[in-house]
């Protein structure tokens, strides 16, 4: 649930959310997600799926950033029914793999060194390059917000501010890589085998996100069982349905007697099946990684569901 109302008499607005370190990097996070929004849209510009993607994860962050400065500032987030601490740190490892991706996608497809042919000309190249340095700037305030606020050994806190929550984030996130790429002409429905690891993939990822919403939404406490000791089965069990996937789709798309060994030489560039499919297979063992790593951290964990 949100956090305890203040005590009467204490002041309407709380200046230390923005004066204090967490508040000045969200501070700067308005400020770098501003002006990175606006030079793309004045003069900047963005075509494709990837400029698109670009502005809406801008605008996403900004959005919710300006609501949490806004609600930590006028002290209204312990009027709100979810669990503030949680909900923050959330959205904060969120937003850095957002901008992160931002900031590596707009550089790579718009910046360039020399002049587009008019009617842009130079000025929308510089604007392109400076929207490219905001980008940068913005990822590392909200990387900055993430490592102020994540939990240190032996601290007592909200699950989402440690590391086997943030790592949940982190899995989220890289699970919708994978269905970027299995959607993208991968050919998963030739075999039932593949069939499978896509249903571990959503799997292990709808389980994820019930696991971060419920943090969120502060109902951890109302299971029936231990929330962290859910926690450390389930994870397990991601770790066991992910080591099957990470040996069965390599071997049925790139086995000679399934699929390809290679990339063929005729496979278009940017629509090509083995890319999907070497992408899901590498973020397949990434994704391995970071539910090992969660199962190693949620062991020892110390956290407060209310918080």
């Amino acid at each position: 649930m949100g956090s305890a109302m203040e005590p009467p008499g204490s002041a309407y607005l709380h200046l230390g959310a923005v004066t204090s370190p967490v508040g000045t990097a969200r501070v700067l996070q308005l400020a770098f997600g501003c002006t990175t929004f606006s030079l793309v849209a004045h003069r900047g510009g963005f075509t494709g799926v990837q400029g698109t993607f670009c502005m809406a994860a801008w605008g996403f962050c900004f959005a919710v950033s300006a609501l949490v400065v806004a609600c930590e500032f006028t002290r209204l987030h312990g009027c709100l029914r979810l669990s503030w601490g949680n909900f923050t740190a959330a959205f904060a490892m969120l937003a850095t793999l957002l901008c992160a991706t931002a900031a590596v996608l707009y550089p790579l497809y718009f910046a360039r060194r020399e002049c587009p042919p008019e009617p842009a000309g130079c000025a929308t190249r510089d604007f392109r390059l400076a929207a490219s340095v905001f980008a940068g700037l913005l990822f590392l305030a909200y990387a900055v917000e993430v490592a102020l606020t994540r939990a240190r050994p032996g601290q007592v806190t909200s699950y989402m501010a440690t590391v086997s929550g943030l790592l949940k984030i982190v899995q989220a996130f890289v699970a919708c890589i994978i269905f970027g790429a299995l959607v993208h002409d991968s050919r998963y429905g030739r075999y039932v085998a593949t069939q499978w690891c896509v249903a571990v993939y959503s799997l292990c990822f709808l389980a994820t996100v019930a696991v971060v919403a419920l943090s969120v939404m502060g109902h951890t406490g109302g299971l029936g069982c231990p929330f962290d000791r859910l926690v450390v089965v389930y994870t397990f069990l991601a770790v066991l349905l992910y080591l099957s996937a990470a040996v069965i789709w390599p071997v049925f798309c790139f086995d000679p007697k399934y699929g390809e060994p290679k990339r063929p030489p005729d496979c278009a560039r940017g629509s090509c099946p083995w890319d999907s499919q070497l992408v899901v297979a590498i973020f397949t063992y990434v994704n391995l990684l970071l539910y090992v790593a969660d199962l190693a951290y949620s062991q020892r964990i110390r956290f407060v569901p209310s918080l």
